[in-house]
C-alpha cells in the first residue's frame, strides 16, 4: 500500500499535489534538517527530488541558483518555491510554515527560559553559547571566503567592504558595503558571471510577480516613514526584521550584524543576543527562526515572536515570487550576475568584521576562551563535527570551568 502511495506522489507533479501533503513533507524536514542552509538543500534534494521526483534535477539546480542570487534565506526560499510548484500558493505557505515551525517553537521556548534563569551556571551557559556563535561565524567566514573570494580582486572587494562598514558604521555602512560590492562586481567580475540553463518549471503570472516586487520595495521604503509618522513600537519591530530580511545576501549568518545594530542594547541585551545566536546552531531548520527569540524578548512574547518571524521572512518570499516570472531574462544578463558576484564578495567582508565585533570582543575574555574556540573551530572544520556537538562541548566546558 505504501509503495502505491509513493508511486502516486511521484506521478502527481507540477501543481497536482495538496497543501497537506506539502506540510507533512516539510514538517519532517523542519525537524531533521540540521547543519545550515547548504545541508538543508541536500536534505531537500533527497526528500523531494530523489524520493518523490516533484521536479527534475536540472530544475532544482536552477531554483537553487535563483535563490542564492536573491537576498533572503536560501533554503526557506527553495522550500517555498517547491511548495508553490507542488500545490500552488497554499502549498508554498505550507512548506514555509512547516519547515519553520519546529525551530521557531524551540527558540520561543528558549526565550521563555532565558528570562527566568540566573546565577553562575546560567552565566556559564550564556558564555558557552557566545563562544559557539564565534566559532560558527568563523567557520562561515572561512567557507564563504573560499567560495566567494578565491582570487585577489574579490578578496579586495571584501576588504574594502569591511573598511566601508567600519568607517560608516552599521546603520549606513552595510547598505554602502553591499552597493560598493555590486558596483565593483559590475566592473571587475564579469568573467566570473556564470549563466545557467532556463529550466525552471515554476510558473507565476507576470502581473503577480510585479505586484510582489512593488510590495517588496514599498515596504522597504515605506516602513521607516510609517513608523516615524505613527510612533508604533510594533511597526518599528516589524520594520527592523523586514529590513534585515531584505538585505541578507550570502546566508543566514549575515543577519547577525544587520539585526544587532537595531536590537542591541535598546530591545535586547548583547549577552542574550549572542547566546540566542549560539543556541540556534544546535537546532534544525532555518537560522532565521532565531527571530522568534528576539521578537519574544522584545515585545510581549508570542505576539512579538510572530511579528519578527513574518517580518524577517516576508521580504525574501516576496522577492522570490516577484522574480520567478522574470528570471529567464535576468539570469542571462552577465552584468547583473557580475554585480551579484561582487555583492557576495562584499558579504564576506561584512561578516568578517562582525566576527571581530561583536563576537570576538564579547566572547573572548581570556586565553582559555581563545583555546576553547580554537579547538572547537578545528573540530568543526577539520573533523567535520556537527554544530550540535560543538554546542554541547563548549557549554559543558564553560559550566565545568565555573567549578574550577
Amino acid at each position: 500500500m505504501r509503495e502505491k502511495e509513493q508511486v502516486s506522489e511521484r506521478r502527481n507533479v507540477n501543481g497536482s499535489g495538496t497543501a497537506r501533503e506539502v506540510f507533512g513533507v516539510f514538517f519532517k524536514l523542519g525537524l531533521t534538517s540540521f547543519g545550515g542552509p547548504i545541508a538543508h538543500l541536500g536534505y531537500f534534494r533527497q526528500e523531494v527530488i530523489i524520493k518523490r521526483e516533484w521536479i527534475s534535477e536540472p530544475a532544482y539546480a536552477e531554483l537553487v541558483a535563483l535563490c542564492q542570487f536573491l537576498p533572503g534565506p536560501t533554503s526557506s526560499q527553495v522550500g517555498f518555491a517547491l511548495g508553490l510548484n507542488r500545490a500552488g500558493h497554499l502549498g508554498a505557505l505550507a512548506a514555509w510554515a512547516a519547515f519553520t515551525l519546529p525551530s521557531a517553537a524551540l527558540m520561543l521556548f528558549l526565550a521563555l527560559l532565558s528570562g527566568s534563569v540566573d546565577g553562575p551556571v546560567a552565566q556559564a551557559v550564556f558564555h558557552g553559547l557566545k563562544l559557539v556563535a564565534l566559532v560558527i561565524v568563523a567557520q562561515a567566514v572561512w567557507g564563504m571566503a573560499q567560495a566567494f573570494t578565491p582570487d585577489l580582486r574579490r578578496a579586495a572587494i571584501a576588504a574594502f567592504a569591511a573598511v566601508i562598514l567600519f568607517i560608516a558604521g552599521a546603520t549606513f555602512g552595510q547598505v554602502g558595503a553591499i552597493a560598493f560590492g555590486a558596483g565593483a562586481g559590475l566592473f571587475f567580475c564579469g568573467q566570473h558571471a556564470i549563466t545557467h540553463a532556463d529550466v525552471l518549471p515554476i510558473r507565476v503570472p507576470r502581473l503577480s510577480g510585479t505586484i510582489c516586487l512593488l510590495t517588496f520595495g514599498l515596504l522597504l521604503i515605506g516602513l521607516p516613514i510609517l513608523t516615524a509618522a505613527t510612533g508604533s513600537p510594533r511597526l518599528e519591530l516589524f520594520g527592523i526584521f523586514y529590513r534585515a530580511g531584505a538585505l541578507v545576501f550570502g546566508g543566514g549568518h549575515v543577519v547577525l550584524p544587520l539585526l544587532r545594530v537595531d536590537l542591541v542594547p535598546g530591545l535586547i541585551s548583547d549577552a542574550r543576543f549572542l547566546a540566542a545566536y549560539g543556541a540556534a546552531q544546535a537546532l534544525p531548520g532555518p537560522l532565521f527562526a532565531i527571530s522568534a527569540f528576539f521578537g519574544a524578548v522584545a515585545d510581549n512574547f508570542a505576539i512579538g515572536a510572530m511579528i519578527a518571524l513574518v517580518g524577517i521572512f516576508l521580504p525574501g518570499l516576496l522577492i522570490l515570487s516577484g522574480m520567478l516570472p522574470f528570471w529567464g531574462a535576468i539570469h542571462r544578463n552577465r552584468r547583473v550576475r557580475a554585480a551579484i558576484v561582487g555583492v557576495n564578495a562584499a558579504v564576506v567582508g561584512i561578516l568578517a568584521l562582525a566576527l571581530y565585533d561583536p563576537l570576538w570582543t564579547s566572547a573572548v575574555g581570556s586565553w582559555v576562551d581563545v583555546a576553547l574556540a580554537g579547538v572547537a573551530l578545528f573540530a568543526l572544520i577539520r573533523w567535520k563535527q556537527a554544530p550540535l556537538n560543538i554546542v554541547a562541548g563548549l557549554v559543558a566546558t564553560s559550566i565545568a570551568l565555573t567549578f574550577v
